[in-house]
């Protein structure tokens, strides 16, 4: 698949200066809102309008299994996954809690996990395969079930945005899978592995170590390719696949998307390397405590918007967001001017 394919709309760069300016006409000192005041210039350039709406807000939170846990890398049990879905499918787990209070749509995605799950109304059914296998000692996934993973996440998106979705939060869950994160991390930021692992779900210092040493054997192992879609069948899992799939037809559909942690933000790494436009759609929730997390906003130049400390992924820190959210977007669609206020006009007025 090559970038062409993709069409994501660029941004109308010509609205910029007029939601800037019906920012700076509210009735406050010019930028006294700080971050809400850039997250309503990017919501307004998304959806083209001065007065953005946010609709249906949606949280997806995809599950997989990892052949890679076979190594050591993790010091969960895998059945964690499969009994952490049940859980959020019965409103359970931070995700189940924090997308009820912040007031966004749960669904969870069995992208690739190794358990047979039955019916459930706010399951959706995307297992390509039960689980990745070992990538110390052969590929993650082949290529076509790569694919197969890739347009499931777009399938899913889509479906969304038809119903007249135009916000998504990302989030992941799956035994391992900072392990495949943080190969793809050093593979796309041209980094060393000891410089994107950190202990995920607990480890020590010499389970740290280990993981680094058993990403690197497997980069060594099987090399590095110039198409990232080959890199994903490597090193990649399941829910990381479906999330950049996800993401970049999030962007197509001009929705808002956020970006939860660690893995989730390795996803979007992916999806910024198959269109880099996808960029401008992106809100990232927070800055997770792995090292990784930090290195990669900054080698996609991007702030987050929340320091919490934050580490659970399942889209946790998504949901948190879509609180400021909400109040940037009313910023910009629902408070009064200094006319309709009738207040005298203080907007030459600067922060430094």
């Amino acid at each position: 698949m090559k970038n062409d394919q993709i069409n994501i709309p660029l941004p109308d760069e010509s609205l910029r200066a007029k939601i800037q300016h019906k920012l700076d006409n509210k009735a406050k000192p010019v930028g006294s809102l700080g971050r809400l005041e850039s997250l309503a210039l990017q919501v307004g350039m998304i959806q083209n309008t001065l007065t953005p709406v946010l609709s249906n807000p949606v949280m997806l939170t995809v599950a997989a299994d990892h052949g890679i846990t076979a190594e050591g890398v993790s010091p969960c049990p895998v059945e964690i996954t499969w009994q952490q879905v049940h859980n959020f499918l019965s409103g359970g787990g931070g995700i189940g809690l924090l997308s009820r209070v912040y007031g966004m749509e749960l669904w969870v995605v069995d992208a690739g996990v190794n358990y047979r799950f039955v019916p459930h109304p706010r399951l959706v059914d995307a297992k390509v395969a039960m689980g990745s296998k070992n990538f110390l000692h052969q590929p993650a996934i082949n290529r076509e079930q790569c694919m197969q993973a890739f347009n499931n996440g777009r399938d899913i998106v889509r479906r969304f945005a038809k119903e007249g979705s135009n916000v998504i939060g990302f989030g992941e869950m799956g035994i391992g899978n900072t392990t495949p994160a943080s190969a793809l991390m050093s593979i796309i930021c041209n980094l060393p592995v000891d410089e994107c692992v950190g202990p995920g779900a607990g480890l020590n210092s010499e389970g740290v170590r280990h993981k680094a040493d058993v990403i690197k054997a497997a980069i060594e192992r099987h090399g590095v390719s110039d198409d990232i879609f080959e890199n994903l069948a490597r090193f990649g899992g399941y829910e990381i696949v479906t999330i950049a799939g996800g993401m970049i037809e999030a962007a197509m559909n001009r929705m808002v998307i956020l970006v939860d942690g660690f893995i989730t933000t390795a996803a979007m790494l992916v999806a910024k390397e198959i269109n880099p436009a996808v960029l401008n759609y992106a809100i990232f929730a927070h800055e997770g405590e792995e090292q990784g997390h930090r290195k990669m906003l900054r080698h996609m130049n991007a702030s987050a918007v929340l320091q919490l400390g934050l580490r659970l992924g399942e889209g946790t820190g998504s949901a948190v967001a879509y609180g400021v959210l909400k109040g940037a977007v009313a910023v910009l669609s629902e408070m009064t001017s200094f006319e309709e206020a009738q207040v005298i006009n203080t907007s030459h007025i600067r922060f430094n």
